[in-house]
């Protein structure tokens, strides 16, 4: 398998009661591109840390 497929993500900071990622879904191909747009607060650094490995999802899978 190439690229990245993320099935069901969530993240919760600690401390928060809001998710701030819910139920995310995404395949990236290998040599595919991909663009995150969103405003400021939605997610987009979270999700991006998320799949670098640097923040540990609440639940759901990365895979690489």
């Amino acid at each position: 398998m190439g690229g990245i497929e993320v099935k069901n993500l969530v993240f919760t900071y600690p401390g928060t009661s809001s998710e701030t990622l819910r139920g995310v879904d995404l395949s990236v191909g290998e040599g595919e591109f991909l663009s995150l747009v969103g405003p400021s607060g939605c997610g987009k650094s979270t999700l991006l840390n998320i799949i670098a490995g640097l923040t540990a999802p609440t639940d759901g899978k990365v895979y690489c």
